[in-house]
Parts: C-alpha cells; sequence; structure tokens
C-alpha cells in the first residue's frame, strides 16, 4: 500500500494524538492508499507508523467506523468501505454536537442495554462491571476527569449484554458519546451534589446488574439518563456550560 513512511503525520500537530490519526487515516482513505475492499495496518503496525500507543489508534479506527469509511469484518481484520455512500453521521447533524439529543438517545439504549446485562451476565462480567465502577472513583480521587472509566463502564455493560448491535452501536456512536460524557462530567464536577448522584446512579445500575434484576436494572440506567438530562438544564440555566459541543 502506498502508505506515508512510518510515523509521518501530515496534518498540522493539533488536537489530540487520536484527532490527527483519524485525520490521517481520513485522507489516507479518500486518496486512495487503502482502496475499497482492502485491509488496513493491524493496530500495531499503525501504532508504530505513527509511534502512537494502539489505544490511540483504537479510537481512530473507531471514528472511522462511525464515519461509515470501515468495518471490522471476523477473520478478515478492518476493512475499506465505499467512501462515497451516504454515511449516518452524528456529528453532521446541524453541524453541532447535540448533548441533550445524545442523551435522549442514550435512554433507549443504555436502559434495554442494562437490562440484557441483568439477564445473560456471567459472574465474571458482573466483577468486570463492579472493577469498572471502582476506577471512575480511584480515577478522580486521582484527580483525573473520570471520562475513560465511564465510558469503560458503560461498555462493560454492553459487553454483559451480549448483543453485538448494541455494542455496535455504542461503538459507533464513540466519539460524540465521549466527548458527551466529557461535557456532563465536567458539570458534574463542578457541583458536589451532581458528582453524589451520579455515583448513586452507577451504583444502583451496576448493584441491579449483578442481583439479575432486568427490570430494576432498566428502571436505573433509564433513571440515570434522564437524571443527566436534567443535569445538563440546571447548568445551562445556571449558566455554567453550553449543552452543545462542537
Amino acid at each position: 500500500m502506498n502508505a506515508r513512511p512510518a510515523g509521518e503525520i501530515s496534518r498540522p500537530a493539533v488536537g489530540t494524538l487520536a484527532d490527527r490519526v483519524t485525520a490521517e487515516l481520513m485522507q489516507r482513505v479518500r486518496g486512495g492508499a487503502y482502496p475499497l475492499n482492502t485491509r488496513l495496518p493491524t493496530e500495531p503496525q499503525l501504532a508504530a507508523q505513527f509511534g502512537v500507543s494502539r489505544t490511540v489508534v483504537r479510537e481512530a479506527i473507531s471514528r472511522l467506523k462511525s464515519e461509515g469509511m470501515v468495518e471490522t469484518r471476523q477473520g478478515s481484520g478492518t476493512v475499506v468501505l465505499d467512501t462515497k455512500r451516504n454515511a449516518f453521521r452524528i456529528d453532521a447533524l446541524g453541524g453541532q454536537l447535540d448533548v441533550r439529543a445524545v442523551q435522549e438517545v442514550r435512554c433507549g439504549l443504555e436502559s434495554e442495554m442494562a437490562a440484557l446485562a441483568a439477564a445473560r451476565c456471567t459472574d465474571a462480567q458482573i466483577a468486570r462491571i463492579q472493577r469498572a465502577l471502582r476506577r471512575i472513583d480511584d480515577a478522580v480521587a486521582d484527580g483525573g476527569d473520570g471520562v475513560a472509566e465511564d465510558m469503560a463502564f458503560h461498555a462493560a455493560i454492553a459487553d454483559a449484554a451480549k448483543n453485538p448491535l448494541l455494542t455496535s452501536l455504542l461503538e459507533f456512536i464513540g466519539h460524540a458519546l465521549r466527548d458527551v460524557i466529557t461535557i456532563t462530567r465536567t458539570h458534574e464536577a463542578r457541583r458536589l451534589d451532581f458528582f453524589r448522584q451520579v455515583e448513586t446512579e452507577h451504583a444502583e445500575i451496576a448493584g441491579a446488574i449483578a442481583r439479575r434484576d432486568v427490570e430494576g436494572a432498566r428502571r436505573a440506567a433509564l433513571k440515570h439518563m434522564q437524571a443527566s438530562i436534567e443535569r445538563l438544564n440546571a447548568a445551562e440555566a445556571g449558566g455554567t456550560h453550553s449543552p452543545t459541543a462542537t
């Protein structure tokens, strides 16, 4: 393939590493360096090319998936799709990411995901959800924002639901979801009552799943999503932050 030399990123050094790798991969796909129906290099190969971690590469590929540019096929790796097709893009709806709109979509997605997790989870998956929950608190205690850990908590629930389509949907909105969680956690960090509410809501979801309480898990997840919208409204009314992200 006509990939650039290892470590060379043609775009200016702006944004996060994931932003830069995403932009370069998009340019390569659109420019024909990775033709239709061919496989992208593996994660380790791309990480070596760009001089970044595999986590950064994974995030960049997730963004390409959300753009409809690639898909992962079992046994074939990540394959380039027809970039001329009209792919659905969350971040293209009106030019701004409407945080409240994403949270409204998550009301249905996350509540059903939690219910399925309660019905289908293994003991090992329950333990993973509990570990993910503790890591949010650990990250915040260490001075972090807890965004990656929050996403990992919801991803653990998606995995326990054992529905590949739900997992794919969560992955599809991953880029938007990261922005949304960053904004909501920023609001919550400014008010101790918000922060405590989120802790309680997460614990209720995890607890219901651990008890294999299907309806309880569904209610807890829906309550969490609806409460997050209420907190956005309260933050907007207080003038702390606009509920959109560019």
